[in-house]
């Protein structure tokens, strides 16, 4: 049975923060809000959970995970910016946006894009989020919140929690959360929009 945690979404709890992320390290696979879907998440170095969150929605093990991030710094150690594409990043973050990036060492092989070598990144406008990775001190790995079958994300924390409360080990109520997924833009060279999502693109020009 998963825990349920109802975090306020301006003023996120200290001490709730601190329970989830405890989960997280004992490795745990928690469902968390964004600022733009649900999202299931673990560590970095979770295999187990990375298993798991491909189980629950049934993903192939080329499907491209991503790297959720507190800031720029963060990002900066785990893929390779230019300065044009830092100063893209700057304007765009945080944000409802997903950048594909050539990735670097730190990053577990397993999390790549088996030919390329890249990997998604991003940093959400979410409070509950930046608390979590806050208080974790490190990225999280994590994915839109999307089942099989499904056309859009789940969006309500308690019919996710009874759809999931074998599965996860967490569930943070963060409020509704929104239907539309992230705009995806690749900067493996030229900015190229991969899918456009609930990130404005006109700020692209």
């Amino acid at each position: 049975m998963s825990q349920y945690f109802e975090i306020h979404p301006e003023t996120p709890q200290q001490r709730l923060v601190n329970q989830a992320v405890e989960i997280l390290r004992a490795g745990g696979v928690l469902v968390y809000p964004t600022d733009s879907c649900y999202a299931l998440g673990c560590t970095l170095d979770n295999k187990r959970g990375l298993e798991r969150i491909y189980r629950i929605r049934r993903l192939d093990k080329g499907h491209h995970m991503s790297l959720i991030c507190r800031d720029l710094s963060s990002i900066a150690a785990y893929a390779k910016i230019d300065n044009q594409h830092y100063r893209l990043l700057k304007s765009l973050t945080p944000g409802p946006y997903t950048f594909i990036l050539k990735a670097t060492n730190e990053i577990p092989r397993r999390l790549l894009h088996p030919k390329r070598k890249t990997i998604g990144i991003r940093v959400p406008d979410n409070n509950i989020a930046q608390a979590l990775l806050s208080e974790l001190g490190e990225p999280m790995m994590s994915t839109t919140l999307l089942m099989p079958n499904d056309d859009y994300p789940l969006s309500d924390p308690y019919d996710i929690s009874q759809l999931l409360k074998s599965d996860v080990d967490a569930v943070i109520d963060g409020g509704a959360c929104g239907l539309e997924e992230t705009t995806v833009l690749s900067l493996e060279g030229e900015l190229e929009v991969i899918r456009e999502g609930k990130g404005d693109i006109a700020k692209l020009r």
